[in-house]
């Protein structure tokens, strides 16, 4: 029974510590356990079952646009990450390198990969010679290495799971389209699966990609109004392309350098899950993504046909994912697991539920009770599930426009970003300078420049200078 408790006790208040809040939700629900590798994390079932649903959804929606799944390796030679100046640059602070092969010294030292833009390339030179072999639209899952010094599970972590998009194309156009068609991709993915809204933007060049052109982001905001990265689209225009002779021969005989594309979304997705929608009473999971959907808890399981009744439910239920806790726990404890674990629909079912030819169903986000007669079971369970996806989506969007805010003059902008978390609307300049300075004064950055843009005053936020663009600023992760 001591077991029993730990794992539906009271977890930290996310009003009084949103940092502990956290790590008391990610340990409760089991989604992770830490390891004796300093800033890496074990995947737990529940967490990695999360993973294995963002992975199948996204993955059939990529394929659906033409985009093939291979496999490169993990390890990239020190020659090959040099050849792209400001790539290496922009991840030297983060590269680990492997100096030795068994008992001998490498040749060549060769970093595990942080990103694989390099190996892509390298491949690339080799795998494309006519305009009859483009586009390449490959992506590939797998897992990059980046020595953080500072982590938070799922958030930010030293090895984390991912997808890596890279295509190349013939003509910038194409790669532009590509680039802007996977952060399409991405933000449909958030909003109807996640049930997360999202702002789709440009980042600034300050905040792009190292070696990319243009990154495309799309940016979420968590419970605590703090910012989250939450997939990335770069176009690598032929930067990367000269750089590893990346040629084809077009219709007219002639060479001519590819265009390219990168796009990313990683396991800071399960983050953001819980960030967004986490109450203090552990996981919220959107019906979409949730790796079980309905929990059904048999009350007095020991006395005659109430098992046989909730397996017989479960097996009418077949069209979701569904599991009865036939554990020796008490009813009370298993309400309360399945609230931690986040669990959106659980059915309640009893003698004299039976009885009356009826169950009680319990939404995790709102913890509405519905007395439903069992004739009409299955229809009432898919209603409750897609109700509870469109109100989580639309109580995240009214979440984040109540703490989104505009900034006319710079005493302004400090104020808001010092007192009211959340997004900050205000014009810029273009000057990395501003940038650098609202960064020092406040803490805040550049989320994004939305494709939707506004005029909020003809004037840069910092500097007074005619502005040229509206930006999202804010705290991030």
């Amino acid at each position: 029974m001591a077991k029993d408790k730990k794992l539906v006790e009271a977890i930290t208040s996310m009003e009084d510590d949103f940092a502990q809040w956290y790590t008391d939700v990610v340990k409760k629900a089991d989604l992770i356990d830490y390891t004796s590798v300093k800033g890496c994390m074990v995947f737990k079932p529940a967490g990695y079952a999360l993973w294995e649903n963002i992975q199948k959804e996204l993955d059939k929606r990529f394929k659906a646009t033409g985009v093939q799944n291979v496999y490169l390796p993990m390890f990239i030679p020190e020659s090959l990450l040099e050849k792209e100046k400001d790539h290496v640059e922009g991840f030297a602070p983060e590269v680990a390198w492997v100096t030795q092969g068994g008992l001998e010294p490498l040749q060549e030292k060769m970093c595990v990969r942080p990103t694989s833009e390099t190996l892509f390339c390298d491949f690339y030179a080799k795998d494309i010679q006519s305009y009859r072999d483009l586009p390449k639209l490959y992506n590939q899952w797998c897992s990059v290495v980046r020595w953080e010094k500072e982590t938070r599970p799922f958030l930010r972590s030293r090895e984390f799971l991912w997808q890596e998009g890279h295509t190349a194309h013939a003509t910038a156009k194409e790669a532009q389209e590509r680039t802007e068609m996977m952060l399409n991709l991405y933000a449909d993915f958030c909003e109807e699966v996640l049930a997360m809204p999202v702002i789709r933007g440009r980042k600034t060049d300050k905040e792009k990609f190292a070696g990319a052109e243009a990154t495309y982001t799309i940016e979420a905001l968590m419970h605590d109004g703090k910012a989250l990265q939450s997939g990335t689209s770069h176009n690598f225009g032929d930067g990367f392309a000269k750089a590893f002779g990346i040629q084809y021969t077009d219709k007219d005989n002639k060479l001519q350098y590819v265009h390219q594309t990168s796009w990313g979304m990683t396991t800071r997705l399960i983050g953001a899950i819980i960030m967004v929608h986490g109450d203090n009473s552990g996981l919220v999971l959107p019906p979409k993504i949730a790796p079980v959907q309905v929990m059904i808890i048999p009350i007095a399981q020991h006395k005659e046909g109430v098992l046989d009744k909730a397996y017989e439910l479960k097996g009418r239920l077949a069209d979701f994912s569904v599991k009865v806790d036939d554990s020796e726990k008490s009813p009370g404890w298993k309400f309360s697991e399945a609230e931690m674990r986040g669990i959106p629909v659980r059915i309640e079912l009893g003698p004299k539920d039976i009885e009356a030819n009826q169950a009680v169903i319990v939404r995790r986000d709102t913890r509405e009770k519905i007395v439903v007669s069992l004739d009409e079971i299955e229809a009432k369970v898919a209603e409750t599930l897609e109700t509870m996806q469109k109100d989580m989506y639309e109580r995240a969007k009214a979440h984040r426009e109540a703490h989104t805010y505009i900034a006319k003059n710079y005493d302004e902008f400090k104020d808001i970003v010092a007192n009211k978390p959340g997004f900050v609307k205000a014009m810029w300049c273009g000057d990395e300078a501003c940038e650098l300075k609202i960064k020092e004064d406040t803490t805040a950055t550049s989320r994004c420049m939305p494709f939707k843009q506004e005029h909020i005053s003809d004037k840069c936020v910092c500097c007074g200078k005619p502005a040229k663009a509206m930006v999202y600023w804010g705290k991030a992760y």
